[in-house]
C-alpha cells in the first residue's frame, strides 16, 4: 500500500476523465489534505500562534507528488484579531498565514481557506454574546473583509464557516431562529463582498454543512448564496447505502450544487477498504456532482507507513543523512557574506512568546546561613579566599530578604517569565530530606506566589552549581549515591512547588559543573581531574536528570501538567579555515564534546555521541600509559531510562569559537581528547569576561544545529534559558550601551531562526535580572539588567539602560513598531456634572462639628490603628509635575517659563539648583513608565508644561514636539491601564505671558481657556481626569504676596486677592469650555487641586479659638473652594475679615474683590470632584494682628504654631501629623456637601542624604493613609483616590535638591539620572496590592483557654510600694540613697512612703481578691530583713511584715510568688562595691538561705533576681538607676552581669540541694527583654541588628543559664572590638568550664518580663567601648504603635508572641511564667483606662496564640502592676497600676480602674471564650464599681 494515495488519485482522475463534461474535473476536482496541526502533539489545527513548523515545504511537496491538489487552511480569528478589530491585527500572525499560503501556492497546492473554524474571540463573546447579536455578525463581516484583503491574493477557495452547526450553537441563546437567520444573511453578504472584490473566474466560496442539516436546507437555499457545498459527512459503516443517499438529498435540495466532502466523521471500526469502496461507488453515480474529498480522511484507517504527519517533516526530498547535522547547517550559512549575515530583521516574535530574565540562588540570595540553610560548595570556596578580592556571597544581593524588591523589578521590566534556581542546601541543609528546612521552603513559596500574583510565570532550576557541602564531602557528583539524593530533592520540590511551577530545569549548564568543578578545578569543589572525575560527574548528572524527569512523569505530570527539561550551555563553533574539511570536523567535535556530551544521551539515544566515544577510545589506544579520558559506560537499561527525558530543549548561549583541527596528544581535557583548538576572532567585540565575545550570528546557527541534530523527530520547543554579557564593575554602569547592542543582536538572531529558518524557539531569557556574585570573579563582573550597589548594605537595585531597552523589546514583542491598544475609560460623564449650589458657610461654619467630634479624643483614641480596605475601584496613584521632573528646558522648541527665569538667577535656589535637566523625564519616558508599572498604580498625576506646548503661551506658537511628548506619555500610561490625571497648570507660566502681567492680568482668563481648549481637544479622547490648577493658594500668596516663588511679586495686601480672583474665573471658564464642547463626546471629569493644612484650635473648649481655626481653613481652603463648591462667592468669614480690616485701614472698599451675580452663577458648581493636597496640621489661636500693614496674613487675625508632639520632617514647619488628614476630610465632607474626594497630593520630604532606606516615609504613608481609611471606613467620607507625592525625587521648588519626596531615589549627580526604588516604594506597592490595610493575622482575636492550672498573677516590688523606709529597723538601700540624691528621680519623688504597703497588708490583699488572681508576685526588701546585707543583723520586725503578707495571701487562697532581689541592694553592701564585688555573690546566697529557711515552708514560687539586665546596664552603665554609676560603661555592666549570673546560680543550687526536697517549690530568675524587629524588614543588616539586640538583651543572661556560657555572638563581638581598641583581652568576663557547668540549667521555669517591641538598625560607634557600641544597633518604634505613659513603651502585641516563640526555639521550650507585662499612663487621672484594657486584651491574646497555636509551654501570666507606685527614676509620674493610688490623699486609697474588670474577666474565663458558642458564664460577672480619685 506504499503508493495507495497515488493510485487512488489516478483512479479518481481517470474515472472523472471518462465522464461527461459538466464539470471540468481535471481542473476542479479537489483531493484535500490538511490542515497542519499544532506543535508538540497537541491536538487542533495550526493557528500561527507559533512559527510554521520546519520542513513544512517538504511536506507540501510530498503531498503534491502523491496527487493532493488542495490543502485546508483554517484561520484563527482570535489570533489574527485579538481584540476583534481589523485596525488592531496581530501582524506576526498575518505574516505567518501569508507565508503559509505562499508556500502552498509555490509547490502547486491550492489553499482552501476557512474563515472561522474555532470559537468566537473571548473579548467579543463577553461583549456581544452569540450569533443572535447583530453587532457580532457585523464584526465577523469586518473580519472577512480583512481576511480577503490580506490573504485573498493566494487563495481561490474559501469557506466562511466550516461547520454551520457548530458555529450556530457556539455560545448562542435560546433564540436559535434568530441566530440561523443572522448567520445565513452574514454568509450572503460575505459572498457578495467576495465576488465583488474578486470578479475573476475560478473563485469559489461556500459555507460548511452537515449531512443532517437537510431539514433546514430549504431555508439555507432561500437565504444565502454559495458556489459549492462544503459538507461534513457522518459515515456509518453499518449502513453504507446511506452515504450516497444523504449526499444526493443534499444536492437535490440545494439545486445541484457541487459537493465537497470536507470531512468524513466516523466512530466505528470498518474493514480496511470499505470506506474507500463506498466512496468510489459514489463517484460512479452520474447523478452526483462531487467536487472533491479529503483523501486523508478517506485513507485514514489504512496503514500508510510512508505518509508523514505534520509533526515529522524531517526530509521529504529523499536526502539521506550522509552529511551530518553540522555539515548541513554549516553549508547553509557558509556562503553568507558579512552584510547578509548581519542584516537586521524588523519583525515580531510569535504571539505568546515568553520573555524572561533570570537569577541563580548562590549569586543573588545571600542569607548564607539564614533559616538553617546548609553550607554550599560556593560558601566554602569563597570562605577559603578563592574568589576575586576575597569576596563572598554571604550577602550577595540580599535577595533572601528582598522578594518584593525583585518582583518589583520584574514588573517594571515587563517580563512574563522569571527563571531562578533553588538552593538545594536551603531546602535540605545536608542534601537529604531528613534535614529539611521549612523556612527555606517558605522563602521559595513566597517568591513563587509573588511572581504569580504579578502575572509572571516562575521557571525553576533545581540545580545551578551550589551543591550542599556535606554531599561534596562524600564525593559530590562523582559519588553514585548522589543520584538518589538528587531524585529525592527533586521529588520534594515537585510536590511542594509544582502546583504553581509549570516549567522545570533539572540542571543549568551542567557542562560547567563537570568541566570547571571537576575538570579544571576553577570552580568549587575545585577538583582537577579531567581524566576520571569530570566524566564521572557528567555520568551521574545525566542519571540524576533522568531520575528527576521520571519522578515528575510518573508522579506529578498528570496532576500538575508541567514540563521538565534541562538547560544546556553551548558555544557555537565555526571552522577556523572554512575551506578545510579537517577544521569543519573539528568544529563538529567541539560541539559534540560540549553540547553533545549531555544532549546526545537525553535527546538522541541515551548514550554519549559517537564522536566522543570514538575519540576517547582512540586516545586510550594511543596513550596506554597515560589515558587522558576514562568515559563511563551506560548499561542498556540506563540508556533507555535517559533517552527522551526532556519536554523542551533549554539552551544557555553566550559566545562562539573558531576551531581548528590539532593533535591533542595524550593531554586530558576536551581540546586534548577532541583534537581541536578553540580561538576567537580579534574583530569580535570583547566583554568584561575573557570567555565571552560577541558573535550573535552564532546563536542562529546553533539553534539550527540543535533543531537538526536533536529535535528533528520530536519537534519540541527550544527555550533560550540564558544569554547575556558582563560589563566591568566600574565605569559607566548605567549607560550600558555594549549590553544593549549585544542583546539587540542576539535577540534578533533568535528572531531570524524563528522566521527565516522555522526553528521552534519559544522563550528568550536575558541573564540576568541584576548584578550578582559571579563565581570566581566575585562582583568584578556585572551581568545584570539592574545595577546593584554592593558597597551599600541596602543593596539598592537600579535599572540600567539595558533594562529599559529590554522592556521596549518585550512591549513590542520584537522589533516592529508597537500598535497601541489603549484601555480608555468608557464615557461615564456625558451629561453636565456641575454640583448643585450649597448655602454659604456660617461663621464659624457648621463643619465646626468636626472639632467637637474629634478634638476631645484621647491620644489612644486618636492613634489607634484601623485595619480595613478601601472601596473596590479605589484609585491609587503617584504624582509629579512638569517643571520638577521633565528637564529639557529648551529642548525641541520649548519656551521659557517663569521658573526657568527664576532659577537662572544666581542665589534663587540653594546651590543654584534648577530644573534645566531635573529628572530628565522629557528624554526618559520609558524610565518613568517602568517605575509606574512596577508600582502598579492605577493612576498617574502629572502636569503639562504650558511653555512646552505653546512656547509663548499662545496657540499661534504651537510646538508639535511638545504635544508629541505628552501623547507618548498618555498612550504609554493607557497601554498599562494607568489612568492619566492631568494638571493643566502647575505653576510654570510661560515667561512671555508673565511679561503681559501674568495672573494679575484679567486677559489671562481667556488665554488660559484657549490653552485648556487645546488640551481638551488634543488629549481629551484619552484623558478623563483634569485639574485646571494646582494649589492656586500657593500661586496667589507665595507668588504674589510673599514673593517667594515666581513671579516674586510682594504685594501681600492686594495682589493675592486679585490673582486668586482671576484664577477662580479662569478655572470656571475652562470648566465651562469642557462642559459645553467636550463632555458629551469625551465623558471626563474636571476639577481643581486645592491645598489645605488641617487647622486645630489651641483650645477646643474656647469658642473664639474654634472660630479662629475655622477662619484659618476658610482663608486657605475656602478662599477657592467656597466659590466653586458652594455659592460662587467667597466665604463670609473671609469677606467680613478683609472688609472690616480694609475699613479700619480707611480704604474705600474691601481689598477682597467682589463677584457679580452672573459671575457667581458661572463659578458655582464648576467641579466634578473635590481634589485636595494635604501635608501637615497647624495649631492656631485667635490674635489681633497689626492694621498698619495690609496683608492677607494679617487679615486672618490668628497666630499659627506647629503641632509639637509630632515628628519633624526635612521641611521646617511641616510636621507629620497624620490624624489631621482624617479631620480635614471630614471637614470637607461637612462643609461642601459630601463630594467625591481625591487626595491628589500627600507625602513627606526627607533629607537628600536619605537615599533608599526611607523608613520615615514608610511611617508617614502608613499613618496618613490609615487616617484616610478611617475617614472612608468609619466616617463615611466619600474618598475615591489617593495620590502619593511623589513618584521620584525631583526639583523641590525653593528647596532645590536638598530634600526629596520621591518613592524612587534619583541620583542628580549622574547624567543618566538613575531611578532606584526606595523602601517606601515597596511599602506603597503593598498597600496598593492590599487596597489598604487588611487585618493581619497578628491582629485577629483567637478564642480559647489556657491550661487548667494556669497561673494568673499581678506584681509589685518592695521599694516601689512598701514605704516605711526607716521603719522598724529597716536598713538603707541603694534606692533610698539614689532617690535622696538631687536630680536623680523626677519631681524629687522617692519611696519613703510610696503606697505605704508596709502598713496596708489587708488593703492590698483585698484588692488582689477583687482582681481574682491565683498568685501574687512581690519582692522582699533585702535591707528590711538584713539591714547591713548580712545575716549578722536580722530585723525580725521586717521579716514579720512578710510573714503577715504571706499568711494573708494564703488565707485568701492566693499563692505568694517571691522575688528575692528587685534592685534594692543594701547600701552597706554597695559601700564595698555592691554587685561589682564578688563577695556580694556569697552575701546573696546567705540572704537567700535565710529567706528560704524562714518562709520556704509557705512559699512555693521563687525568683532569685529580677531583670539582671537593668541592674547591670541601666544601674551600672547608663547610671539611670541605682546605684547610678556611669563612668565605666565598657566594663562595669559586664562585670556586674557576670556576678549576678553566678549569684543566681548559687541561690538556685542552694534551694535545689537544701530545700527543694522538703519545701517542693520551684525557683528561677526573671529576665526581661523587648522583642526586636528589623527597622527595614527587607534588609539583612537590619535583621542582623535586630538579632544583636536580642542576644545582648535577653541572651546576655538567658544564654548562660539555659544554654551554657554567653552566646558566641556576644563573646565574638566584644572580644574583637576590645582587641581592635588595643585592649589585651575581651571586656566580657570569661566563665571557667566549671562555672559554665554550674550555671547551665539553673532554672525550673523561664521567668520573663516583657512590655514592648523595638525596630532595630545598625549603628557604628567607632572605637567607643561600651554596651551600646558593642551591640552596634539603634532602635526606634513604629509610629503606628500606640503610646503609653513611658517613652520607651509602645503598644506592639505581636512582638509578645514572637519573643515567646524565640524563647521556645532558642532555649529548648522551657516552661515560661510571664512575670511582668503591662502599660503605663501619665498626666490627668482617668479611671476609665481603656488603653490598659486594650493592652491586656491584645497582649494576653498573643500569649494564648503562642500557647495554643505554637505549642509554647506557657504556665502563667503576671500583670504589672497591682497598683500605681513609684516608677523608679520617673517617680509617680508614670502609672502602671490596675488600681489607682491617690498620692495626694494621706490615706493612699486603692481605687479600681476599668481595666480591673477586664483582667478579672479574662482570669475568670481562663482565656477568651468563643462568642459563637454563646455567652459564657464567666462573662456575666459584674465589674467592680469605680470610685473617684
Amino acid at each position: 500500500m506504499k503508493h495507495l494515495l497515488c493510485v487512488v488519485s489516478l483512479y479518481v482522475l481517470c474515472l472523472y476523465g471518462c465522464r461527461s463534461g459538466e464539470v471540468n474535473i481535471k481542473e476542479d476536482f479537489m483531493l484535500l489534505a490538511g490542515p497542519l496541526t499544532k506543535q508538540l502533539g497537541v491536538s487542533g489545527a495550526f493557528n500561527c500562534s507559533h512559527p510554521i513548523p520546519p520542513g513544512s515545504r517538504q511536506y507540501f511537496e510530498y503531498l503534491k507528488r502523491r496527487g493532493v491538489t488542495h490543502f485546508k487552511v483554517p484561520l484563527s480569528w482570535v489570533q489574527l484579531l485579538p481584540t476583534g478589530l481589523p485596525a488592531q491585527p496581530q501582524q506576526t500572525v498575518v505574516t505567518c498565514y501569508q507565508t503559509l499560503l505562499k508556500q502552498l501556492v509555490e509547490v502547486g497546492l491550492q489553499p482552501l481557506v476557512v474563515l472561522h473554524g474555532s470559537t468566537v474571540p473571548e473579548v467579543l463573546r463577553l461583549r456581544y454574546g452569540g450569533w443572535e447579536n447583530q453587532e457580532l455578525v457585523e464584526m465577523f463581516q469586518q473580519y472577512a473583509e480583512f481576511a480577503f484583503q490580506e490573504l485573498g491574493a493566494w487563495a481561490h477557495y474559501w469557506v466562511t464557516l466550516s461547520d454551520l452547526d457548530d458555529v450556530w450553537h457556539d455560545g448562542q441563546t435560546a433564540d436559535a431562529s434568530t441566530s440561523l437567520k443572522n448567520v445565513l444573511q452574514l454568509n450572503r453578504n460575505i459572498y457578495q463582498l467576495y465576488h465583488h472584490r474578486f470578479p475573476d473566474k475560478g473563485r469559489h466560496l461556500s459555507i460548511g454543512l452537515r449531512t443532517n442539516d437537510v431539514a433546514i436546507l430549504s431555508q439555507i437555499k432561500a437565504s444565502t448564496k454559495m458556489d459549492f457545498l462544503s459538507v461534513h459527512v457522518q459515515y456509518n459503516c453499518a449502513s453504507t447505502s446511506d452515504f450516497a443517499k444523504e449526499l444526493k438529498s443534499l444536492q437535490m435540495t440545494t439545486g445541484d450544487l457541487p459537493i465537497l466532502i470536507y470531512e468524513i466523521i466516523d466512530d466505528c471500526l470498518y474493514s480496511q477498504f470499505q470506506l474507500l469502496s463506498d466512496f468510489l461507488q459514489v463517484l460512479n453515480n452520474y447523478d452526483l456532482k462531487i467536487a472533491g474529498c479529503d483523501m486523508m480522511d478517506m485513507l485514514g484507517k489504512l496503514d500508510m507507513k510512508d505518509s508523514p504527519t505534520s509533526h515529522d517533516f524531517s526530509d521529504y526530498n529523499g536526502r539521506t543523512a550522509l552529511r551530518n547535522s553540522y555539515q548541513r547547517v554549516w553549508e547553509r550559512f557558509e556562503a553568507q557574506i558579512t552584510t547578509e549575515r548581519d542584516v537586521f530583521l524588523n519583525e515580531s516574535f510569535p504571539f505568546g512568546f515568553q520573555w524572561a530574565t533570570s537569577s541563580e540562588s548562590f549569586k543573588v540570595e545571600g542569607g548564607w546561613s539564614e533559616g538553617g540553610k546548609g553550607e554550599t560548595i560556593w560558601d566554602r570556596f569563597a570562605h577559603e579566599n578563592k574568589v576575586f578580592d576575597n569576596q563572598t556571597a554571604d550577602l550577595a544581593c540580599d535577595s533572601y530578604n528582598k522578594v518584593d524588591y525583585n518582583v518589583y523589578l520584574l514588573r517594571g521590566l515587563h517580563v512574563n517569565t522569571f527563571q531562578f534556581s533553588i538552593s538545594w542546601a536551603r531546602i535540605f541543609p545536608s542534601g537529604h530530606r531528613g534535614s529539611q528546612s521549612e523556612r527555606g521552603a517558605l522563602y521559595y513559596d513566597k517568591l513563587i506566589d509573588a511572581l504569580i500574583e504579578s502575572g509572571i510565570q516562575p521557571v525553576v532550576t533545581l540545580y545551578h552549581w551550589d551543591l550542599p557541602q556535606i554531599l561534596q564531602d562524600h564525593g559530590g557528583w562523582t559519588n553514585t549515591s548522589i543520584v538518589e539524593a538528587f531524585k529525592d530533592y527533586a521529588d520534594f520540590c515537585f510536590s511542594r512547588f509544582g502546583d504553581r511551577v509549570k516549567t522545570w530545569n533539572t540542571f543549568s549548564s551542567p557542562w560547567v559543573v563537570s568541566h570547571a568543578g571537576y575538570g579544571t578545578g576553577e570552580h568549587p569543589p575545585g577538583v582537577k581531574d579531567y581524566v576520571v572525575a569530570s566524566y564521572q560527574a557528567t555520568h551521574n548528572i545525566l542519571k540524576s536528570h533522568a531520575e528527576a524527569w521520571h519522578v515528575y512523569n510518573d508522579k506529578y505530570r498528570t496532576k500538575q501538567g508541567g514540563k521538565v527539561g534541562v538547560a544546556l550551555n553551548s558555544d557555537w563553533a565555526e571552522p577556523m579555515d572554512p575551506s578545510s574539511p579537517e577544521d569543519r570536523a573539528a568544529a563538529d567535535r567541539y560541539l559534540q564534546f560540549m553540547l553533545g556530551w549531555f544532549a546526545h544521551p537525553i535527546f538522541v539515544n541515551g548514550d554519549y555521541p559517537a564522536t566522543l566515544k570514538t575519540q576517547t577510545e582512540e586516545k586510550r589506544n594511543k596513550c596506554p600509559h597515560s589515558e587522558p579520558a576514562i568515559l563511563p559506560v551506560f548499561t542498556a537499561k540506563e540508556s533507555q531510562r535517559i533517552r527522551g527525558t526532556a519536554d523542551f530543549f533549554g539552551l544557555n548561549h553566550y559566545t562562539s569559537r573558531l576551531v581548528n583541527n590539532s593533535d591533542g596528544g595524550c593531554a586530558p581535557g576536551p581540546q586534548g581528547v577532541g583534537d581541536f583548538q578553540a580561538h576567537v576572532d580579534p574583530s569580535w567585540s570583547s566583554t568584561a569576561s575573557d570567555w565571552i565575545y560577541s558573535a550573535p550570528w552564532g546563536l542562529r546557527r546553533l539553534l539550527n544545529y540543535i533543531s537538526t541534530e536533536y529535535l528533528n523527530a520530536t519537534k519540541m520547543p527550544i527555550y533560550i534559558t540564558g544569554n547575556g554579557m558582563p560589563t566591568e564593575y566600574s565605569g559607566d554602569i548605567f549607560n550600558d550601551t555594549g549590553r544593549i547592542q549585544y542583546m539587540k543582536s542576539y535577540i534578533n538572531e533568535a528572531l531570524k531562526a524563528i522566521h527565516l529558518d522555522g526553528v521552534n524557539v519559544q522563550r528568550f531569557t536575558v541573564q540576568s535580572l541584576m548584578d550578582g556574585f559571579e563565581g570566581p570573579q566575585g562582583y568584578s563582573e556585572r551581568f545584570g539588567l539592574h545595577y546593584v550597589n554592593f558597597n551599600s548594605p541596602d543593596r539598592p537595585r537600579t535599572p540600567k539602560q539595558s533594562a529599559y531597552f529590554y522592556s521596549k523589546v518585550i512591549e513590542k514583542n520584537g522589533f516592529l513598531p508597537k500598535t497601541q491598544y489603549l484601555n480608555i475609560q468608557g464615557l461615564k460623564n456625558t451629561g453636565s456634572n456641575r454640583l448643585s449650589s450649597i448655602p454659604p458657610s456660617t461663621v464659624p461654619s457648621q463643619a465646626k462639628d468636626v472639632w467637637r467630634r474629634f478634638s476631645s479624643q484621647s491620644n489612644f483614641q486618636r492613634k489607634i490603628y484601623h485595619y480595613g480596605t478601601f472601596p473596590q475601584g479605589f484609585s491609587w496613584g503617584a504624582s509629579s509635575s512638569a517643571y520638577q521632573i521633565e528637564g529639557g528646558w529648551n529642548a525641541d522648541g520649548k519656551g521659557l517659563s517663569v521658573w526657568d527665569s527664576f532659577t537662572n538667577k544666581s542665589g534663587s535656589i540653594p546651590a543654584n539648583a534648577n530644573g534645566k535637566v531635573a529628572c530628565d523625564s522629557y528624554h526618559r519616558l520609558e524610565e518613568d513608565l517602568y517605575m509606574l508599572r512596577a508600582l502598579r498604580v492605577k493612576s498617574y498625576r502629572f502636569s503639562l508644561s504650558w511653555s512646552r506646548i505653546f512656547p509663548d503661551g499662545q496657540r499661534t506658537s504651537l510646538n508639535q514636539k511638545g504635544v508629541d511628548y505628552y501623547n507618548r506619555l498618555i498612550d504609554g500610561l493607557l497601554s498599562y491601564n494607568i489612568t492619566p490625571m492631568v494638571t493643566i497648570y502647575h505653576w510654570d507660566l510661560p515667561e512671555a505671558l508673565q511679561d503681559l502681567g501674568g495672573w494679575d492680568n484679567v486677559d489671562m482668563i481667556d488665554i488660559f481657556n484657549d490653552f485648556c481648549d487645546f488640551c481638551f481637544a488634543t488629549f481629551g479622547d484619552r484623558v478623563k481626569f483634569w485639574m485646571t490648577f494646582n494649589q492656586p493658594h500657593t500661586i496667589a500668596w507665595s507668588g504674589y504676596g510673599l514673593g517667594q516663588i515666581p513671579p516674586n511679586v510682594k504685594k501681600p495686601g492686594t495682589a493675592p486677592y486679585k490673582v486668586a480672583h482671576n484664577l477662580i474665573k479662569a478655572h470656571a471658564k475652562a470648566y465651562h469650555t469642557y462642559d459645553d464642547k467636550y463632555r458629551k463626546s469625551q465623558g471626563g471629569l474636571v476639577s481643581i487641586a486645592l491645598n489645605a493644612d488641617w487647622i486645630e484650635p489651641k483650645d477646643v473648649n474656647v469658642p473664639r479659638e474654634v472660630t479662629a481655626a475655622d477662619r484659618a481653613l476658610q482663608f486657605q481652603l475656602g478662599w477657592f473652594a467656597h466659590p466653586i463648591f458652594k455659592n460662587g462667592d467667597y466665604p463670609d468669614a473671609m469677606k467680613w475679615q478683609v472688609g472690616n480690616k480694609s475699613e479700619l485701614q480707611q480704604l474705600s472698599e474691601s481689598r477682597l474683590p467682589s463677584f457679580t451675580e452672573d459671575e457667581k452663577s458661572y463659578i458655582k458648581g464648576t467641579a466634578d470632584m473635590f481634589c485636595v493636597n494635604h501635608y501637615t496640621t497647624k495649631i492656631v489661636s485667635h490674635a489681633t494682628l497689626r492694621l498698619n500693614t495690609q496683608s492677607y496674613e494679617y487679615d486672618q487675625d490668628l497666630s499659627e504654631a506647629e503641632e509639637g508632639d509630632s515628628p519633624t520632617t526635612a521641611i521646617s514647619n511641616q510636621r507629620a501629623v497624620a490624624w489631621g488628614l482624617r479631620r480635614l476630610l471630614n471637614w470637607v465632607k461637612e462643609e461642601y456637601g459630601d463630594p467625591e474626594i481625591y487626595i491628589t497630593e500627600n507625602g513627606v520630604a526627607t533629607d537628600s542624604k536619605t537615599t533608599w532606606d526611607d523608613s520615615a516615609r514608610v511611617f508617614y504613608y502608613k499613618t496618613y493613609i490609615d487616617e484616610a481609611l478611617k475617614a472612608s471606613d468609619l466616617d463615611g467620607v466619600n474618598v475615591k483616590g489617593y495620590i502619593a507625592t511623589s513618584l521620584m525625587d525631583s526639583f523641590e521648588w525653593l528647596n532645590g535638591y536638598k530634600v526629596g519626596f520621591g518613592l524612587h531615589h534619583v541620583d542628580f549627580t549622574n547624567p543618566n539620572r538613575p531611578r532606584t526604588p526606595k523602601y517606601s516604594a515597596h511599602f506603597y506597592q503593598q498597600v496598593i496590592k492590599d487596597n489598604g490595610f487588611p487585618t493581619p493575622d497578628d491582629e485577629k482575636q483567637l478564642y480559647g483557654n489556657f491550661r487548667k492550672d494556669f497561673i494568673w498573677s499581678t506584681a509589685t516590688a518592695s521599694y516601689q510600694i512598701e514605704g516605711g523606709w526607716r521603719t522598724d529597723g529597716k536598713g538603707l538601700s541603694i534606692w533610698d540613697k539614689f532617690a535622696h540624691t538631687p536630680l536623680r528621680v523626677f519631681n524629687d519623688d522617692n519611696g519613703d512612703i510610696a503606697c505605704d504597703s508596709y502598713n496596708k497588708v489587708e488593703e492590698d490583699v483585698a484588692i488582689l481578691k477583687q482582681l481574682k488572681v491565683t498568685h501574687y508576685r512581690f519582692s522582699i526588701s533585702w535591707p528590711r530583713v538584713l539591714p547591713d546585707g548580712t545575716t549578722k543583723h536580722i530585723n525580725e520586725a521586717g521579716l514579720n511584715y512578710y510573714h503577715r503578707l504571706v499568711d494573708a495571701l494564703l488565707a485568701a487562697n492566693i499563692q505568694p510568688h517571691i522575688t528575692l532581689y528587685h534592685w534594692d541592694l543594701p547600701q552597706a553592701l554597695q559601700e564595698f562595691g555592691g554587685w561589682e564585688n564578688e563577695t556580694t555573690i556569697v552575701k546573696f546566697r546567705d540572704y537567700a538561705d535565710f529567706i528560704f529557711s524562714r518562709l520556704g515552708h509557705k512559699v512555693k514560687f521563687w525568683i532569685t533576681i529580677n531583670e539582671p539586665y537593668n541592674i547591670a546596664n541601666v544601674g551600672h552603665g547608663y547610671g539611670a538607676a541605682a546605684p547610678g554609676i556611669s563612668f565605666r560603661p565598657g566594663t562595669l555592666p559586664y562585670i556586674v552581669g557576670h556576678n549576678l549570673i553566678k549569684a543566681h546560680a548559687e541561690a538556685w543550687h542552694l534551694y535545689n540541694d537544701k530545700y527543694r526536697a522538703e519545701q517542693k517549690g520551684i525557683i528561677s530568675i526573671t529576665i526581661n527583654s523587648d522583642w526586636s524587629e528589623p527597622r527595614n524588614p527587607y534588609k539583612q543588616e537590619d535583621i542582623d541588628a535586630a538579632r544583636r539586640v536580642l542576644q545582648f538583651y535577653i541572651g546576655w543572661f538567658a544564654h548562660p543559664i539555659f544554654n551554657g556560657d554567653y552566646s558566641n555572638m556576644m563573646k565574638t563581638i566584644i572580644r574583637e572590638r576590645s582587641l581592635a581598641a588595643g585592649l589585651p583581652k575581651s571586656r566580657l568576663p570569661v566563665f571557667t568550664p566549671d562555672e559554665i557547668n554550674r550555671i547551665k540549667g539553673t532554672y525550673d521555669y523561664f521567668g520573663f518580663n516583657h512590655y514592648t517591641t523595638v525596630l532595630a538598625f545598625p549603628v557604628e560607634y567607632g572605637d567607643l567601648q561600651h554596651y551600646d557600641a558593642d551591640r552596634g544597633a539603634g532602635t526606634v518604634a513604629d509610629r503606628t504603635w500606640l503610646d503609653s505613659g513611658s517613652s520607651w513603651l509602645k503598644v506592639s502585641p505581636f512582638g509578645f508572641r514572637r519573643i515567646l516563640n524565640f524563647i521556645k526555639e532558642e532555649y529548648g521550650n522551657p516552661p515560661i511564667i510571664i512575670t511582668e507585662n503591662g502599660i503605663s499612663e501619665r498626666g490627668p487621672v482617668d479611671l476609665n483606662d481603656i488603653h490598659r484594657s486594650y493592652y491586656y486584651e491584645k497582649y494576653i491574646n498573643q500569649v494564648l496564640k503562642a500557647y495554643l497555636l505554637d505549642d509554647v509551654d506557657i504556665r502563667g501570666y503576671t500583670a504589672w502592676s497591682l497598683m500605681d507606685n513609684l516608677e523608679w527614676a520617673t517617680g509617680f509620674s508614670e502609672r502602671f497600676g490596675l488600681f489607682y493610688v491617690n498620692q495626694s490623699d494621706p490615706k493612699l486609697p486603692r481605687v479600681a480602674k476599668s481595666s480591673v474588670a477586664l483582667y478579672s474577666t479574662i482570669i475568670s474565663c481562663n482565656g477568651f471564650p468563643d462568642p459563637v458558642s454563646g455567652p459564657h458564664e464567666c462573662l456575666n460577672l459584674q465589674p467592680e464599681g469605680l470610685a473617684s480619685p
